[in-house]
């Protein structure tokens, strides 16, 4: 990573023991504290005697520091680039951050520099303003503990009008879109972020109804997998943004469990058989009862 060496926990837990030495000297109950603090807990192990014996010059044996100013950790070139490209991303506008200009480097690369293969294109408006301001107001509900009063377009395209309280935001990468999950005052609800068209803090009394919670919407497969065709690889980036486990049974031969939305069972029929035969479905039965009136249908249309 391109940040793990240079803002690692050690980096950090020095660089305080380092600014607290340039004003009064350091005690070790203070270093422990500093250490305990901005690393691990097995970080004491390596830090503590590295410091207190010399090994790392930092410190002198009365607890002050021979630095005259506080030390600074500026970023590398290569950070620097990596920035300016993540800042490309129309993404990042979505999160109430800032990243600085810097006009002396060049982004380490553009979106002309790669393609994304099987991926819809009918992704999230990142850029779009009142998109923006609803994803902040969801994402401060979330941070809150809040519920929200959302109009949302149906598939019918009416408007739904709903109060839930939200908890989490989840991305796909396959769909380009994010979606909302909450709780709602009936029912657990699922919630594209692209089809809300008015999003609201709902200011009167609220009471979750836990019954059909959330978690409690999750349905779980459990899939036989054969790595051919580089299948086992397209089907963990198929399914990245799912919770699994994934296990070897035999020589090519995988098990993968997958967890996903109750509501979202049309989509995972249609990605399982996008598969073709090297996966097979071994359960539940009703999944595998939807996978079979997919295909029957598919054949009926002519399409097997």
């Amino acid at each position: 990573m391109i940040f793990s060496e240079l803002y690692g926990a050690y980096y950090n837990a020095v660089a305080s023991i380092l600014r607290t030495a340039v004003q009064a000297p350091v005690t070790t109950e203070t270093m422990r504290r500093l250490i305990a603090e901005n690393a691990f807990g097995e970080s004491l192990l390596n830090v503590e005697p590295a410091i207190r014996e010399g090994r790392w010059q930092l410190l002198l044996p009365d607890g002050t520091t021979p630095l005259q100013n506080v030390p600074a950790m500026p970023l590398t070139i290569l950070q620097r680039r990596w920035l300016k490209a993540i800042a490309l991303d129309p993404r990042i506008r979505l999160f109430p951050v800032r990243l600085p200009d810097d006009p002396e480097v060049e982004p380490l690369f553009t979106p002309e520099d790669y393609d994304v293969f099987d991926k819809y294109a009918d992704g999230d408006p990142y850029e779009d303003e009142e998109y923006i301001r609803r994803f902040r107001m969801i994402l401060k509900a979330i941070h809150d503990g809040t519920p929200l009063r959302i109009d949302t377009r149906n598939r019918y395209g009416g408007i739904t009008d709903l109060v839930l309280m939200p908890k989490y935001l989840e991305y796909s990468e396959k769909d380009d879109k994010f979606r909302l999950i909450g709780n709602g005052s009936r029912y657990g609800r699922v919630l594209n972020l692209g089809r809300i068209v008015k999003c609201r803090p709902y200011g009167k009394p609220f009471t979750e109804n836990t019954e059909n919670a959330v978690s409690q919407r999750t349905e779980e497969i459990i899939l036989e997998l054969l790595d051919e065709r580089n299948t086992l690889e397209r089907a963990l980036l198929h399914f990245a943004h799912f919770e699994k486990e994934a296990e070897q049974v035999e020589d090519r031969r995988y098990r993968l469990t997958v967890r996903y939305d109750k509501d979202d069972e049309t989509e995972m029929v249609i990605r399982v058989l996008s598969f073709g035969p090297t996966l097979r479905v071994l359960g539940p039965s009703h999944f595998e009862n939807r996978i079979k009136e997919r295909l029957k249908k598919q054949k009926n249309c002519g399409l097997s």
